[in-house]
């Protein structure tokens, strides 16, 4: 099998070491990674203005065996996605105030977006099946996702429902060879494609879990699920924010854990008192003030 590397990065630190004309190539390389792949070694050549011979050590140099093998490497490097390469990578928006309104504005994007996605009918079923469960395990790994997890733990612990978070992919498998049919894995995936979580997934539906996902329709998590709440990534060419995802998912979560409330209301109500009640003894403030967030 054939080493793997990211090639993007080698030209860009190797640069500094290689001769005049290898700069040349890499200069026009980084200037442009999509077109150096489609381009055939005359082409490269004529671009950094130097012979085919030097486009070949340059290959050479990079740790490719043929200039064949660089554009391929070139190829799969431009799949992540122009936005991320050269100077389409500058071309964000300066200055606080309009950094504020852009990620505003993305936000509120994103859940306009998702008030249509998420259907009421979809979040009953889902909400009934966490509160028929003996044991709610949530799911999620990455960066939004891991949150979200901790995030499932914090709402629905304080409608008395037992519940406990996983972001460790071991410990995730572990977990999921223990469940059976009683036991609801709420699983957290904006892509829905990774890899750990949805063989965690499967496990746990071997073992006859129930699996709620907030993820992507017709991802491979989303195929496992008995439930979907969808989440679309409406990802924007400024790379240099946070992903709005998350918001998708904490309204997600928010409207799955507000319906289970309303499932069992006497009983919901009588336990936000409650916590509203031990934490005022504990800090004092006044009546609104949050229940522990």
């Amino acid at each position: 099998m054939a080493e793997t590397f990211d090639i993007v990065t080698r030209v860009a630190e190797r640069s500094d070491v290689l001769s005049q004309a290898e700069r040349k190539v890499a200069q026009v390389v980084l200037e442009d990674v999509a077109g150096a792949a489609a381009a055939s070694i005359n082409v490269l050549a004529e671009r950094a203005g130097v012979s085919e011979a030097s486009v070949t050590r340059f290959a050479k140099a990079m740790g490719c065996r043929d200039v064949r093998d660089l554009k391929l490497r070139l190829a799969q490097a431009a799949v992540v996605g122009q936005r991320f390469l050269g100077a389409n990578a500058a071309n964000g928006q300066e200055g606080a105030g309009e950094t504020i309104d852009r990620i505003a504005d993305d936000i509120q994007t994103t859940l306009q977006v998702h008030r249509g996605l998420i259907k009421p009918e979809a979040v009953r079923r889902a909400a009934q099946r966490l509160l028929s469960a003996r044991m709610i395990y949530a799911f999620g790994m990455g960066g939004g996702s891991s949150l979200m997890a901790d995030e499932a733990r914090y709402r629905l612990v304080r409608l008395g429902r037992p519940v406990a978070s996983y972001q460790d992919a071991v410990l995730a498998r572990m977990v999921a060879g223990t469940l059976a049919r009683e036991d609801v894995v709420l699983a957290f995936s904006v892509s829905g494609h990774t890899p750990e979580l949805v063989s965690a997934c499967e496990i746990a539906r071997e073992y006859g879990a129930q699996v709620v996902a907030i993820t992507a329709t017709g991802s491979p998590l989303a195929a496992l699920a008995d439930e979907v709440l969808p989440i679309r990534a409406l990802e924007t060419d400024f790379i240099f924010k946070p992903s709005s995802s998350r918001y998708a998912m904490l309204l997600a979560m928010d409207v799955l854990a507000t319906e289970l409330a309303l499932l069992a209301k006497p009983q919901s109500q009588a336990l936000l008192r409650r916590i509203k009640y031990v934490l005022d003894t504990h800090r004092g403030g006044g009546d609104r003030q949050p229940l522990g967030d």
